[in-house]
C-alpha cells in the first residue's frame, strides 16, 4: 500500500491542508482545483516535502507581497499533479507542477495589469504572464517563483 493511502486504497495525504504557508495563504489555496472537484479527481502531492516548501517560497516571495499592497487576491491555480496538468491543458513542463507557480484571478484587464506592473517593479519573479481565455474573456496572472536556478524575470502577455 502507498504511504499516501488509507486502508481502503483511497489517498489520504499525509500533511495538514489546513497548514498556512504564510499570514494569508493556505495550503488547501495552493492544491485547490475546480476541475478536481467538477471531475472527482484528487490533486495528489506525491512528495509533499518537496512542493510545500516550494509553494511557502511562492506565498512569501510574491502572494503574500501582491496581497500587501492590493488586499485579498484569490488564486485560481497553484499546484497541479502530473495528471491534473494534463487535463487542464497545462504545458508539460509547468511550474504548477513543480509548486512553483499560481494563476491569480482578476477581475478585469485594468486589474490585472496594475498586478502585473506591481510584481515586474518590486518583487523577485520567474515568468510573469498575463493570460485570457479567448471564449470567456477571463484574465488572470500566471507568476513564477524558483529557488533551483536564477530567476529569469520573462514577462510575455498570452492573449
Amino acid at each position: 500500500m502507498n504511504k499516501h493511502n488509507d486502508e481502503k486504497g483511497f489517498y489520504k495525504p499525509s500533511f495538514n491542508e489546513d497548514e498556512h504557508l504564510t499570514e494569508h495563504f493556505t495550503l488547501r489555496e495552493m492544491l485547490y482545483s475546480y476541475t478536481c472537484e467538477k471531475l472527482g479527481m484528487v490533486n495528489r502531492v506525491d512528495e509533499p516535502e518537496v512542493i510545500i516548501p516550494r509553494l511557502r517560497t511562492l506565498c512569501e516571495r510574491v502572494l503574500e507581497p501582491l496581497r500587501r499592497e492590493f488586499g485579498p487576491i484569490r488564486i485560481n491555480s497553484g499546484y497541479r499533479s502530473e495528471c491534473l496538468n494534463y487535463v487542464v491543458g497545462g504545458v508539460t513542463h509547468s511550474q504548477h507542477i513543480l509548486g512553483e507557480a499560481a494563476d491569480i484571478n482578476t477581475p478585469d484587464m485594468k486589474t490585472a495589469k496594475r498586478y502585473m506592473d506591481f510584481i515586474e517593479k518590486n518583487l523577485e519573479f520567474d515568468q510573469l504572464l498575463l493570460e485570457q481565455q479567448k471564449r470567456t474573456g477571463i484574465v488572470w496572472v500566471h507568476v513564477s517563483y524558483t529557488e533551483r536556478k536564477p530567476n529569469r524575470k520573462m514577462v510575455n502577455c498570452i492573449i
